[in-house]
């Protein structure tokens, strides 16, 4: 922050190192003579190089002579820290034509040096050198601990085109990775991401826009493999023919090390470079069947300007059950009514109000099952959907709100009796004796907000403090006067640390916690 400070490379003059033990008194004046005696050898004419090295060099190698610049200079190794502040006071208070330095090592840890120099103007030189080599030093360890954001600055600077499927949850991921921590809002959001990356295409929206695409495609299905194949055959299986019109098929060329070879070679979708050669691959092929010249609007650069394509430039779906779209130019989202309807159909509408969060639960109880002893215990139709948040969480949608409450309070009945009733009550088949867990969507929120991050909910709850079996909804608890299921818990102690614990900004994004991961299952296998 301050380049002129040579305390910022730790160059700077301290004030003399007060002697105050015996110890170090007895050390500096040690340390003196030996610097003197090394010093004299080097301005005394009649002594040979050998003779110098001979004097500077000590039976435990704690001084070595060494040249640094081109100057002679004695290496300081194995001396304690307080050691090295008494040598560089003696430095400083007794020899004015020696500097003590302090520069990048081989190793991790700096090397201390007393370096000669002649002059005054030599010693500032020194110095200078000195410090313009911690500088290029420390530059380099920022650099290389920067990584892969070289990539997205360079591609932002470059002002890219980004191709993507379906490519919403990857762009956000991106954004707060490798840019920040995600906005509150979505129009904070859109703002910052058109400064990074203006111009964002998606091969689902291209594909769904154009109407041969979607009757090449059967109409609804665009998954990122399907769609490759039946648009691209002449790359996935080797088909000379395009299904497109008369559009002649683009040819793509790309090279893989041998490492990659064999993967490749079999198509492996869903790993990370292959996905982004199928999706080029579409994208190409797209262009060409839109009458784009691909291959010499790459070469031109000047492909973002194609007025064919500007349809289709910045129009990302939020999620493609829903099948809203999002206008990355406006932040506004719209309806699209090319979006699957047989996928939408299959469930309701998300309810917050009517979703609970399990965890805890046996890792190889299926959703299935988990519907089937619900239904005994509140009806058939009770249940709405059933999605596994990980091999031990899952979301519950009741069809009715008032459902939630009616499971919470039976399952601390339930939970906290071992009569017969309870034992072989339906619900007991899920709730794993002491281990599961329950809360409503709120308190889900609340655990996810938190800074603290682990691979399964349940490590995530217990992290954040979550220590009772049953947490409901801030406002039902503040119907019931405060008061809590768990007898031996009180709630308002897990609001007290949760709240300290998630007062964080830098907490799961409001993507994360969206809508869109109830369907998350559907969402990845569409894609």
């Amino acid at each position: 922050m301050d380049e002129s400070s040579d305390s910022v490379f730790g160059l700077s003059e301290d004030a003399d190192f007060p002697l105050v033990r015996m110890a170090d008194v007895l050390f500096a004046e040690r340390m003196k003579n030996t610097i003197r005696e090394w010093r004299d050898s080097l301005l005394s004419k009649g002594s040979s190089s050998s003779e110098i090295k001979q004097i500077s060099t000590d039976p435990s190698q704690r001084f070595q002579m060494v040249f640094f610049k081109t100057r002679p200079g004695l290496a300081l190794s194995d001396f304690t820290s307080r050691q090295l502040r008494v040598i560089k006071a003696v430095t400083k208070k007794h020899f004015k034509d020696l500097a003590y330095i302090r520069v990048a090592g081989e190793a991790t840890s700096p090397q201390q040096l007393i370096v000669y120099t002649d002059s005054n103007d030599d010693r500032n030189l020194l110095m200078k050198e000195v410090k313009d080599g911690l500088r290029k030093d420390a530059e380099m360890k920022v650099e290389s601990a920067v990584g892969f954001r070289h990539v997205i600055d360079l591609l932002s600077s470059k002002r890219k085109l980004i191709v993507g499927h379906n490519c919403f949850l990857d762009v956000a991921h991106m954004y707060s990775k490798f840019i920040g921590p995600l906005p509150s809002t979505a129009e904070d959001y859109v703002s910052s991401l058109q400064k990074l990356f203006p111009t964002i295409v998606d091969t689902k929206i291209l594909l769904n826009a154009n109407g041969v695409f979607r009757q090449t495609l059967n109409k609804s299905n665009t998954s990122l493999s399907r769609a490759f194949v039946s648009i691209c055959p002449h790359i996935a299986l080797g088909i000379k023919t395009s299904s497109l019109a008369d559009r002649p098929c683009v040819e793509v060329e790309v090279q893989v090390d041998e490492k990659r070879s064999s993967n490749w070679n079999s198509g492996a979708k869903h790993e990370a470079g292959y996905d982004a050669f199928m999706t080029g691959c579409i994208f190409a092929q797209a262009c060409n069947h839109l009458g784009i010249d691909f291959t010499l609007h790459v070469l031109g650069g000047d492909l973002v300007k194609e007025t064919k394509l500007q349809n289709y430039i910045n129009r990302l779906y939020l999620s493609w059950v829903s099948g809203n779209v999002i206008d990355l130019s406006s932040g506004k989202c719209t309806p699209d009514s090319s979006a699957s309807s047989n996928l939408k159909s299959r469930y309701q509408d998300i309810s917050f109000p009517s979703i609970i969060l399990l965890w805890g639960l046996p890792s190889k109880l299926k959703a299935k099952e988990i519907r089937a002893c619900i239904a005994q215990a509140f009806g058939p139709n009770s249940v709405s959907s059933v999605y596994h948040l990980d091999e031990s969480a899952v979301f519950i949608q009741f069809s009715k709100p008032e459902l939630v409450s009616k499971f919470l309070e039976l399952k601390e009945t339930l939970s906290r009796n071992s009569d017969p009733i309870s034992v072989l009550h339906p619900l007991s088949n899920i709730l794993n004796g002491e281990n599961t867990h329950a809360a409503t969507y709120d308190v889900y929120q609340q655990i996810c907000s938190s800074s603290i991050s682990k691979k399964l909910f349940a490590d995530q709850a217990e992290a954040v403090g979550i220590k009772h079996k049953t947490v409901s909804s801030r406002a039902e608890r503040g119907k019931k006067g405060n008061q809590v299921f768990d007898e031996e818990t009180d709630v308002r102690m897990f609001d007290e640390k949760a709240d300290d614990l998630m007062s964080s900004p830098y907490g799961c994004s409001e993507t994360d916690r969206s809508a869109e991961s109830f369907y998350l299952d559907e969402a990845l296998a569409s894609k």
